[in-house]
C-alpha cells in the first residue's frame, strides 16, 4: 500500500490559483507579438491620459517656423501654423480613443443583449428582435454617419460615440444570438433548468459566461473599426473641427498650405498615419492574448 504524505511526514501540495493580474500577466507575456501589441495600446492610452495635463487646450503657434522639421524642440516637426505635432498627435489620441471606446462599449452592450434575448427566448420575441436587427444592418453605416453630421454636431466625444455605436450593432446581434442558439441546449443549460434555474440565471450565469470570450475579441475589433469610422469622417472634412483629431490633422495637411509636396512637412503627413497604423495593429496583436486569456484549454496547452 502506497504512504500518503501526511503518513510520512510531509505536508500536501496545494495548488495556488493565480491571481488576475498573474493571469493576466503570464498570458501576455507568454508571446512577443501579444507584449508589443499591449505596450503600443498602453502607450496610446498613456498619451491619452497625461495629454491634457501636458498640453493646453490652445497649443502655441509660431508663424516663423511653419512645416519646421524634427528638432529636438520639436521632434515631429511643426504644421502649417507653427504647431508641435507631436503635441497635437498626443492630445489627438484622448479623442481618437474616447469616442471608439464609447462606441465599441454601445455596439457591445445593445447587440449583446438583444442577440442574448432573442436567441434564448425564440418565438415572437426572436423575431420582432430581428427585424429590427435586420433593419439596423440594411442602413448604410457610412453615409448615413456623413448626413447625420450635417444635422448634428459631433461636439463631443459622447455624442460621436454614440451615433457610431447605435448604427454599429447589427452584426453582433445576429453573431451573438447565433452563439445563444447553439449553448442554449446544451447539456449543461438543460441541467440547470431542470433545476428549476430563472431564466435570468440561466443567460446571464450559464449562456453569458460562455459567449463572453466571443464579446471580448468583437470588442477589441469593433474598436479598430470605429476608430477608421471617426478619422475617415474628420479627414473628410463632413464633421466640424470641434475638437483635436487624427482625421483632422490628416485633412489638414492634405488641405493647408500644399503639406504633400511640401518635404518639410512629410513628418505632419505622416504622424498620424502611423498612430492610427501602430494603435489598430496593438489591438489585432492583442486579440490572441483575449482569446487565450478567455480559454482555458489555450492557457493550459492543450489547443494549439
Amino acid at each position: 500500500m502506497t504512504a500518503t504524505a501526511a503518513q510520512i511526514g510531509e505536508a500536501p501540495v496545494r495548488w495556488k490559483r493565480p491571481s488576475l493580474a498573474g493571469l493576466v500577466w503570464r498570458v501576455f507575456t507568454r508571446r512577443a507579438s501579444r507584449a508589443i501589441g499591449a505596450a503600443i495600446v498602453l502607450i496610446f492610452l498613456l498619451m491619452a491620459v497625461v495629454g491634457p495635463w501636458l498640453y493646453p487646450d490652445r497649443l502655441p503657434v509660431d508663424a516663423s517656423n511653419v512645416y519646421g522639421g524634427p528638432t529636438l524642440a520639436h521632434p515631429l516637426g511643426t504644421d502649417f501654423e507653427g504647431t508641435d505635432v507631436l503635441a497635437l498627435i498626443v492630445t489627438g489620441a484622448r479623442y481618437v480613443i474616447l469616442v471608439a471606446a464609447i462606441a465599441a462599449v454601445i455596439t457591445i452592450l445593445i447587440g449583446s443583449t438583444i442577440g442574448l434575448v432573442s436567441g434564448y427566448f425564440l418565438g415572437s420575441t426572436d423575431n420582432l428582435l430581428m427585424r429590427v436587427t435586420d433593419f439596423v444592418l440594411t442602413i448604410p453605416g457610412f453615409p448615413l454617419l456623413v448626413v447625420l453630421s450635417t444635422v448634428w454636431t459631433f461636439s463631443s466625444p459622447w455624442s460621436m460615440g454614440l451615433v457610431l455605436g447605435v448604427t454599429g450593432w447589427g452584426g453582433l446581434a445576429r453573431a451573438v444570438r447565433s452563439q445563444t442558439l447553439s449553448l442554449r441546449r446544451r447539456e449543461f443549460v438543460e441541467a440547470m433548468r431542470g433545476l428549476g434555474m430563472s431564466r435570468r440565471h440561466l443567460i446571464l450565469s450559464e449562456i453569458l459566461p460562455n459567449v463572453a470570450p466571443y464579446i471580448a475579441m468583437n470588442l477589441l475589433v469593433l474598436s479598430t473599426a470605429f476608430i477608421y469610422a471617426e478619422v475617415g469622417l474628420f479627414f473628410l472634412g463632413v464633421v466640424p473641427f470641434t475638437a483635436n483629431n487624427w482625421g483632422v490633422m490628416l485633412n489638414l495637411a492634405v488641405t493647408s498650405g500644399g503639406a504633400l509636396n511640401s518635404p518639410d512637412a512629410l513628418s505632419y503627413l505622416l504622424s498620424p498615419l502611423v498612430c492610427i497604423l501602430l494603435l489598430t495593429l496593438g489591438l489585432v496583436l492583442c486579440l490572441d492574448a483575449v482569446d487565450d486569456l478567455f480559454n482555458p484549454r489555450l492557457r493550459e496547452g492543450h489547443v494549439e
